[in-house]
């Protein structure tokens, strides 16, 4: 890494490889199978616009918080290749649901950020069971590594139940004051809900950069991005579906939207 990652209207597709080896719904797809599909999808990204990719292991799913041995090895070997294939795209590292693992990725292969879902602060009931939050073993892992990568935090991500909720401007000021994240990412279930909560969130980090981390559509982009530095968008370009490949038609559909907000900010 060369510079820090700040985002400034920002617009990230998530590549969600097909299920990696040792995964419940994996079949016969070798990794150099699954890196193929991975940089052809990363490849129509780029020729869309989009500035980055965040990379999950969305379809490995159902999975517990700590990643299997297999999992990080495979992660890195996708990510690697991706980096070295497209070293101008930004470049995030997301692995479900483990944040450690996803920064000893990010950090090997020279990722802008690590995004860590669910589990950060606090502690969200989800498909999974109880996941608790990782911000201390994140913050030595950092320590050890001396990590330059950011970590990007999700606030309350939409899947998961949080235990003892609190109003999300506080939850987002310990992630980022308490347990040290460089930034965030947020979103309702509604455009109406995404702008509420980013409002009363900037009351109490003005500075602090925070991107929407879902619930972007070709119809509502434009408005959103009035209020977000940036965004990660997958299910809308997969229609519906996040095992879907991405559909160049809705992608192209999406960026001409988020051009349209980034000329205007």
């Amino acid at each position: 890494m060369d510079k820090k990652f700040i985002p400034n209207c920002t617009v990230l597709s998530m590549i969600q490889p097909d299920p990696l080896p040792g995964s419940y719904r994996h079949d016969t797809q070798t990794i150099d199978d699954i890196v193929y599909r991975a940089l052809k999808e990363t490849e129509m990204v780029q020729k869309n616009g989009f500035d980055g990719v965040i990379v999950q292991n969305m379809n490995d799913m159902p999975i517990k918080q700590i990643a299997n041995p297999e999992a990080i090895a495979y992660m890195t070997r996708i990510a690697y290749e991706i980096r070295k294939e497209f070293p101008d795209l930004v470049l995030g590292i997301l692995m479900n649901w483990d944040g450690v693992a996803g920064l000893s990725v990010a950090d090997a292969v020279g990722a802008d950020f690590v995004r860590v879902e669910h589990l950060f602060t606090g502690a969200n009931v989800t498909s999974a069971g109880i996941l608790e939050a990782q911000c201390v073993e994140i913050a030595q892992l950092r320590k050890r590594t001396r990590s330059k990568v950011p970590v990007y935090a999700d606030i309350y991500e939409v899947h998961g139940i949080p235990l003892g909720r609190k109003p999300i401007e506080d939850a987002a000021w310990e992630a980022v004051n308490e347990a040290f994240a460089d930034g965030l990412f947020m979103s309702g279930k509604t455009k109406e809900e995404s702008i509420d909560m980013i409002q009363k969130v900037r009351k109490k980090l003005p500075n602090t950069p925070i991107l929407l981390g879902g619930g972007a559509t070709g119809d509502n982009i434009y408005d959103l991005l009035k209020y977000y530095d940036g965004v990660s968008v997958a299910t809308w370009i997969k229609n519906g579906d996040m095992k879907n490949p991405i559909d160049p038609v809705r992608s192209k559909r999406f960026m001409d939207e988020a051009l349209r907000a980034k000329k205007e900010k």
